[in-house]
């Protein structure tokens, strides 16, 4: 049930938390979550605010396989967005985060150039993005369930999508018309399926 390694796990949640902590809001129900799991799903792992991972450190520990170095990216893009705010201060670590681990998001990169265009934007300008996040394998039990933690069983209050202080769609309380609705919803199911292919009782992820 255990693809990656301790130390790649640590590494993971510990470049994850920074990702938290670049917008300068680490809300409560982020301190929940990463307290929940340094206590009990990852008792070894470490995961101290006041320590944040540096991208060379990050890199020596998830190695040198540019899928997981990829899937950290995905993970990483998808914690910014979790709470429709994507910010430049995020960005910043992502990029710094891509610079060492030697891997491009190119749909965000994509994605910046036409933000930087004039004019109305179109939630269509996610495509790209949407596909890249389709591709992030679940493979690993506690990846699963971080994810499953993250993206909320429940439709999310009504509120705008803003990217680089833009603001580029906006989510009606039908949280099918989110623009993200189907890839967050399709990451969270194939994490539940591939825990319950495990054994793990899902009961407590899908309240």
């Amino acid at each position: 049930m255990q693809t990656y390694t301790q130390t790649q796990i640590s590494a993971w949640l510990r470049g994850l938390m920074r990702i938290a902590l670049a917008d300068g809001d680490y809300s409560e129900t982020e301190r929940q979550l990463f307290a929940e799991f340094a206590s009990s799903h990852h008792s070894q792992t470490e995961i101290d605010p006041a320590q944040p991972i540096s991208p060379a450190e990050l890199a020596i520990a998830l190695g040198d396989d540019p899928k997981v170095r990829q899937d950290f990216l995905r993970t990483a893009v998808m914690m910014a967005m979790a709470d429709g705010n994507y910010s430049a201060a995020e960005d910043v670590v992502i990029q710094e985060f891509c610079t060492a681990l030697q891997q491009e998001v190119k749909p965000m990169t994509e994605l910046k150039l036409k933000l930087g265009d004039s004019g109305e934007h179109h939630p269509d300008l996610l495509t790209p993005i949407k596909e890249w996040l389709d591709h992030l394998e679940i493979k690993d039990d506690r990846l699963a369930k971080f994810i499953c933690k993250v993206i909320p069983a429940q439709c999310p209050f009504e509120r705008d999508v803003m990217l680089f202080g833009r603001k580029i769609a906006h989510i009606p309380a039908m949280c099918k018309i989110n623009p993200l609705f189907d890839q967050l919803m399709g990451l969270r199911f194939r994490s539940l399926n591939y825990l319950a292919e495990k054994g793990v009782d899902v009961t407590s992820y899908c309240q």
